[in-house]
C-alpha cells in the first residue's frame, strides 16, 4: 500500500530536558526508529521535519538511509505539520500519515490499520482506551472522579487524505493551533475513523520516560567466549583481571598481557560479532606496546553502548599453577565490576589447575578464558 508520511521532529524537547528526537534510544537516535519503522513500511516519500538549523543533525542521525528528505518547521506542531504537507509530491487521492518523533516505538501493525482505515475513510486516528480512574483536582487535593466512558487516548500516526487534510488546515478558524491534526479535521467537519492503538506507542515527554521505553524494546540474549595465553617471563609481578600481584615472573605480551581481560574482551566483542581484540588493537602498532588492557575492555563497553546494548554477567576463568588467585579474587571482583558497571553478583572469576599438564602444568605460560552475556535490541 504506497503512501506518503510526515515525521514532525522540530520540537525543542522543554519537558524532557532537551530534543527528544536526537536523544538516544537503544543505541539509535529516537528520530531514527519511526524514520525506519516508516521506510520498512513502504512510504513512497518521507518528509522529516525539523527546526532550522537541525538540517546536520536529522542527516547524522539518519545516515545510510534512503527516500527522506529534511525541511524547516515552524513555531508551532501545526506549522511544521503544514510545511511538510507543502513538500510533498503525492497528489491529490493520496494517503498521507503524520508522525510524531517522540512515539518511536512504532510498530508495522498499527501503520497497516491506520492505512487500512484510509481505504473507506479520509481521517484516521490510533486510539487506546482510558483503563485508569480519572480525577480533577487542584494543589494537591483530589476532587470529583470523571466518568471515562466513550474517552480515548489519541495516538500517531494519524492517516488523512491528502485533499482532506490541506483543506481542513486551510479552513481552520481559530487562531489557537490544534492538539493535533485529526482535531483539525474534526472543526472542518470530517469525520475522523478510530483504530487500535499500541501502548508501546508511548509519548517520549519526561525525562523518566525514556527509562520505560528502554524496557519495552524487544532485545535478544547473546553468549559470547574469549580465549587468551600468555608466556612467562622475567619480572615482578602479573597483571590478571585488572589487579597487579607480586610474583617472580611477569607474562609477556605486547601490551601490560592482562590475560584475563583480553579473554573477556574477546568475549563481548564476540557476542556483539565485532570482531575480535586484533582487529581492534593490531599487536604491530606501537602504540599499544605496554598499554593497560583496561582499555580494550572499556572499548568494548563503549562499543555494545553504542548498540544499545547491555552486559549482562561475565564469567572468567584463569588457568595456571602460579600465583595462586584465591587471595585476589574479590578484589579482581571489584576492578572488573567497577569497569564494566556491573554489580558484583554479575561478576565471577575463578581459577584451576591443569594438574601439571600441558604448557600451563609446566609453568610454560597462563591462560584465560571468559563467557560474556549481552541484550542487544532487535
Amino acid at each position: 500500500m504506497s503512501f506518503s508520511a510526515i515525521i514532525v521532529a522540530a520540537g525543542t524537547g522543554s519537558r524532557a530536558g532537551e530534543p527528544k528526537q536526537w536523544r538516544r534510544l537503544g543505541g539509535r537516535p529516537v528520530l531514527r526508529w519511526s524514520v525506519e519503522a516508516l521506510l520498512s513500511a513502504g512510504a513512497s516519500e518521507l518528509v522529516v521535519v525539523v527546526a532550522p538549523g537541525a538540517e546536520d543533525l536529522a542527516a547524522e542521525a539518519l545516515t545510510g538511509l534512503g527516500r527522506w528528505v529534511a525541511v524547516k518547521g515552524g513555531e508551532t506542531r501545526a506549522a511544521s505539520v503544514q510545511a511538510g504537507l507543502n513538500a510533498f509530491k503525492a497528489r491529490s487521492g493520496a494517503r498521507v500519515l503524520i508522525h510524531d518523533a517522540a512515539r518511536p516505538l512504532l510498530d508495522p501493525a498499527t501503520i497497516r490499520r491506520v492505512l487500512a482505515a484510509l481505504e473507506h475513510h479520509e481521517a484516521v486516528v490510533p486510539v487506546l482506551p482510558v483503563a485508569d480512574s480519572l480525577r480533577r483536582g487542584s494543589e494537591g487535593v483530589m476532587g470529583e472522579s470523571v466518568d471515562r466512558e466513550g474517552l480515548w487516548r489519541a495516538q500517531t500516526p494519524q492517516g488523512f487524505r491528502l485533499e482532506a487534510i490541506l483543506g481542513a488546515y486551510a479552513a481552520w478558524p481559530d487562531p489557537s493551533p490544534p492538539t493535533d491534526d485529526v482535531e483539525v479535521a474534526r472543526r472542518a467537519g470530517r469525520t475522523v475513523a478510530m483504530v487500535a492503538g499500541d501502548a508501546r506507542l508511548m509519548k517520549l515527554t519526561y525525562p523518566e520516560d525514556f527509562a520505560m521505553a528502554e524496557a519495552l524494546i524487544s532485545r535478544q540474549t547473546r553468549v559470547g567466549q574469549g580465549f587468551d595465553a600468555h608466556r612467562w617471563g622475567p619480572g615482578a609481578s602479573v597483571w590478571l583481571c585488572g589487579v597487579e600481584i607480586a610474583h617472580d615472573q611477569t607474562l609477556i605480551g605486547h601490551s601490560d598481557a592482562d590475560a584475563g581481560l583480553h579473554a573477556l574482551t574477546d568475549a563481548i566483542l564476540g557476542a556483539m560479532g565485532d570482531g575480535d581484540i586484533g582487529d581492534h588493537f593490531p599487536p604491530t602498532d606501537p602504540q599499544w606496546k605496554g598499554a593497560s588492557s583496561d582499555l580494550f575492555l572499556i572499548h568494548a563497553v563503549e562499543r555494545l553502548a553504542a548498540r544499545g546494548g547491555r552486559l549482562v554477567n561475565v564469567d572468567v576463568t584463569l588457568i595456571c599453577e602460579r600465583p595462586k588467585v584465591k587471595p585476589h579474587r574479590l578484589a579482581m571482583r571489584e576492578r572488573l565490576a567497577g569497569l564494566l558497571s556491573l554489580p558484583l553478583d554479575a561478576v565471577s572469576v575463578k581459577a584451576t589447575t591443569t594438574e601439571a599438564m600441558g604448557f600451563t602444568g609446566r609453568g610454560e605460560g597462563l591462560a584465560a578464558q571468559a563467557l560474556a552475556t549481552i541484550e542487544l535490541p532487535l
